[in-house]
């Protein structure tokens, strides 16, 4: 038997829940998911999540995503251009096919009753267990941040966002896993203490590569190596042109020893369905100058639809307010009724 906090564990169980969906019991499964609204949505985040999210809404799971802007604040002194980032997240999402009619999307700051699942939560869980959580070391190392309060407390925050709408299933990238194991861990603590209120959560692990920057590095908005979903084709195309190669004019794709030219080839790969590895070859002697063509002509197609879905939301704001507006009273409709059970079980109802 494979630990149960190991990868293969989580694996097992993702693949489980694979069958479920694939042979239509998808009534067993609400999932939620969530971006932090601190910039433009990129290609990590569509080929990543959006892309998934896209699917199983489209098989008929319950699908929630939470647009965690209170999780700003975790790493960053100011709230400037929130709102904007938050309207342009929206329409990003239904530009790629979110459908609100299928879909909840709300804001944290919104729905206080999920925000105070905090103060049972927190009691749940040891410093020890917050200080050792893998993403909030890495999350405070990338700011340069001495670590706050609710830095530290980032997975515990999670755990509602999950919990609050009886979440039980949550894509991730195998090194979000941690995340997944302390909501886990906070959902079976409660049962334990209060009874049963809330269910078993698995990761669904994506099997989506990870998309690299232009640069080889994480695709990052901090990093000025991302293309935004919302960039028009000159834009894209001027922002591949001046991404960094190397000297070397026979394309290979080489990770380690080539990163900014496998990183292109890696991007041009995923929008086609081709391995990176075909197209270097093809384009061999070519150069860095014919894999940058090929690579904004394959971004250029792929995303083409999406953008211009995209401007007919750009033009009509009041629905991209309507959509969240909605969003906002079903998630506190959701928020309110847990909260009571939570009460209730705690014995908190007078």
């Amino acid at each position: 038997m494979p630990n149960e906090g190991s990868y293969e564990a989580a694996l097992k169980r993702s693949r489980e829940v694979e069958s479920d969906i694939a042979a239509g019991k998808v009534e067993k499964y609400t999932m939620l998911t969530g971006d932090r609204p601190t910039g433009r949505l990129h290609l990590g985040h569509y080929f990543g999540t959006i892309k998934e999210r896209v699917r199983l809404q489209d098989l008929g799971v319950r699908t929630n995503i939470i647009i965690a802007d209170y999780q700003v604040i975790t790493d960053r002194d100011t709230t400037e251009h929130i709102r904007d980032n938050v309207y342009n997240m929206v329409m990003d999402y239904l530009a790629c096919g979110i459908d609100p009619a299928k879909t909840m999307i709300f804001t944290h700051s919104a729905v206080p009753s999920e925000n105070q699942l905090m103060l049972p939560f927190l009691s749940l869980v040891t410093e020890a267990e917050l200080q050792r959580n893998p993403t909030v070391k890495a999350e405070m190392e990338a700011s340069g941040h001495s670590l706050t309060g609710l830095l530290l407390t980032y997975p515990v925050h999670q755990a509602c966002d999950i919990l609050f709408c009886k979440g039980n299933i949550v894509p991730v990238g195998r090194d979000q896993l941690p995340h997944i194991e302390v909501t886990s861990k906070i959902a079976r603590r409660f049962n334990e203490r209060y009874g049963k209120v809330f269910p078993d959560v698995t990761g669904l692990l994506t099997s989506t590569p990870l998309i690299p920057g232009l640069d080889g590095r994480k695709m990052s908005k901090s990093y000025g190596n991302a293309i935004s979903i919302s960039m028009t084709a000159d834009e894209t195309a001027r922002l591949i042109k001046k991404s960094k190669t190397d000297s070397e004019r026979f394309i290979t794709f080489d990770p380690d020893n080539r990163p900014g030219v496998s990183a292109l080839l890696t991007t041009a790969g995923i929008c086609t369905g081709r391995d990176p590895r075909e197209i270097a070859e093809e384009i061999g002697n070519g150069g860095s100058g014919q894999l940058k063509k090929y690579v904004t002509q394959a971004v250029n197609d792929y995303f083409e639809p999406i953008r211009e879905r995209r401007h007919q939301y750009e033009d009509d704001l009041d629905y991209v307010r309507d959509v969240l507006h909605d969003g906002n009273a079903k998630a506190n409709d959701i928020a309110r009724q847990t909260l009571d059970e939570v009460r209730e079980a705690m014995g908190m109802v007078y």
